[in-house]
């Protein structure tokens, strides 16, 4: 109760001081309120920090003891929001695997977006809104989603004819992408979830910094085959590794759902959030339909401009409001491949006579630094190589939140062993090494399900948390030592499987993803192997 009263306090604190930094500074609504968020997201892990000092003996005791308590509380849902973002990095790719009848090829994004409004205009032309991401080299499709009879529909379109009707029915990597920040959850939970889950990764990781003396000497210290203290090493040195990143990553995915998190900024200025987000991006917003009916005005020409206004940039949305009424408006958003901000450059045409409205540059010093903040995390401006380099880091982040999860159980249960922890200690098995396994079965379930099942991305993944339920029931039957030898085993099956079905192999995508298939294999059979040595001399 102690410490639920010092984080609701911290938040309470964090709150006001939001809404009274919003409320006071001089600058303009939109950058008062969000440097308000900015004050409360940093402000509030800072605050709770103090108050565990206060109520526990010692800084540093306390700090060690908040750091294991935060880490056990929150570390599952940090640990599967990691491993979805970290295949996120490679979004694009992902979809490009799962739908092998397109394989890699250039394309004109231009004349793909052009065929996909086409395809719309037959097919969804009483839709409120058409909401397209351009085929590019990395994914050769058009990416769209609409509302039509109530539901709210999302395919891959053909870059050339603009149908889905030769592409298979699949999220791909969007549903990795999606489940990062929703979790499969309705709005607002998911996002909420998140929010929380990458605030107290920053708790977690300042207090981890605290918690560790050494933690910079254990940088260059790594014991193997030494048990608990081999895991303390590999927590460390991870850890340490990356930790740049890892605070990086997690504030500014706090930073993207921070509207969620800390509402209390925008109420200095604005009556709900809604109104803020109007505000914040008013050149995206939808007008209202008129009622009237109108054709929409030749989309090429449109695309043609913006290409040529964009540049180097390149398209990173394409919406359509109202395309059948005479207030159509399409609007195009600039993707930030020759910079880190992104979403700072917007095209707004009238939808009835192709005229550009605006053609928005943002300028506004802390939207600016919201937009950086916002593409430092979702990476859309890397290049191959620095992907890579947040893959790996991710990949680091998974094992420092695994392993400290395992040395927080293990060390409780050689003090004695009790029914809550042994059942911690099952559970603990089947997230860590059956929450890969169940990621791995979306890309069987993508090959295998023939392609024509209807509702089939649904299906994909519904196979994805069914497999995901089986593995843990099995995790809580069986112990947990035997627990993660079935899923390690099955890991190294599930990547086999996946290796085979990226055959045969003909592009740089297929041989990649059966790369990190291989590599993940390996991995699971050292694990397999070592823990066998150590079941032969116990």
């Amino acid at each position: 109760m102690k410490s639920a009263a010092v984080i609701f306090l911290a938040y309470v604190v964090a709150a006001l001081l939001s809404f009274l930094t919003a409320y006071c500074l001089p600058l303009s609504p939109v950058n008062a309120v969000l440097t308000g968020i900015f004050v409360a997201l940093v402000g509030w892990p800072l605050l709770a920090m103090v108050g565990f000092s206060r109520v526990r003996n010692g800084f540093r005791a306390a700090m060690t003891q908040v750091h294991d308590m935060a880490g056990i509380f929150t570390g599952w849902l940090i640990y599967v929001i990691t491993l979805s973002g970290t295949l996120s990095v490679f979004r694009p790719e992902i979809s490009l695997w799962a739908r092998p009848e397109l394989g890699a090829r250039p394309v004109d994004p231009v004349k793909a977006t052009e065929a996909a409004i086409g395809w719309l205009s037959r097919h969804a032309p009483q839709s409120s809104a058409w909401y397209i991401t351009p085929a590019r080299d990395r994914a050769p499709f058009s990416w769209a989603a609409w509302d039509q009879n109530g539901a709210f529909l999302q395919r891959a379109l053909d870059p050339v004819t603009g149908s889905p009707d030769t592409i298979r029915d699949t999220l791909g990597g969007d549903f990795f992408y999606r489940f990062h920040f929703e979790l499969q959850l309705p709005y607002p939970w998911g996002r909420l979830l998140a929010a929380i889950a990458a605030l107290a990764l920053v708790f977690v990781l300042l207090t981890g910094i605290v918690a560790h003396r050494r933690i910079f000497l254990d940088f260059f210290t790594f014991r193997p085959k030494k048990g608990q203290r081999s895991w303390l090493d590999a927590h460390n040195l991870a850890g340490v590794a990356a930790l740049p990143f890892h605070l990086t990553i997690a504030l500014t995915g706090a930073v993207t759902l921070g509207t969620l998190l800390m509402p209390w900024a925008g109420l200095a200025h604005y009556r709900d959030a809604s109104a803020f987000e109007a505000a914040l991006a008013p050149s995206l917003s939808a007008p209202a339909p008129t009622g009237t009916p109108s054709a929409l005005a030749p989309i090429g020409p449109v695309l043609a401009e913006a290409a040529e206004r964009l540049k180097t940039e390149g398209m990173n949305q394409v919406y359509v409001y109202n395309p059948s009424d005479s207030a159509a408006t399409i609007v195009i958003m600039g993707d930030n491949n020759d910079r880190i901000a992104f979403g700072t450059h917007v095209l707004r045409f009238d939808g009835k006579t192709g005229k550009l409205l605006a053609d928005t540059h943002e300028q506004r010093p802390v939207v600016t630094a919201f937009a950086v903040l916002y593409g430092l995390h979702v990476a859309h401006f890397a290049p191959l190589a620095t992907r890579w380099l947040y893959f790996g880091s991710g990949i680091l982040l998974l094992i420092v939140t695994g392993s400290g999860l395992r040395l927080w159980i293990r060390r409780r249960l050689r003090r004695g062993d009790s029914v809550r922890l042994v059942l911690l200690d099952r559970i603990n098995a089947g997230m860590l090494a059956g929450t890969p396994v169940a990621f791995a079965a979306f890309f069987l379930a993508n090959r295998l399900l023939p392609v024509t099942l209807a509702d089939r991305a649904t299906r994909e993944v519904q196979v994805v948390f069914a497999v995901w339920f089986l593995l843990l029931l099995l995790a809580v039957a069986v112990p947990a030592r035997t627990g993660w030898r079935i899923f390690v085993s099955l890991g190294v099956v599930v990547s086999g499987c996946i290796v085979l079905l990226s055959a045969p192999w003909a592009d740089g995508v297929e041989r990649a993803v059966s790369l990190v298939a291989l590599s993940l294999a390996g991995c699971c059979v050292l694990a397999l192997r070592s823990m066998r040595a150590h079941q032969d001399g116990a």
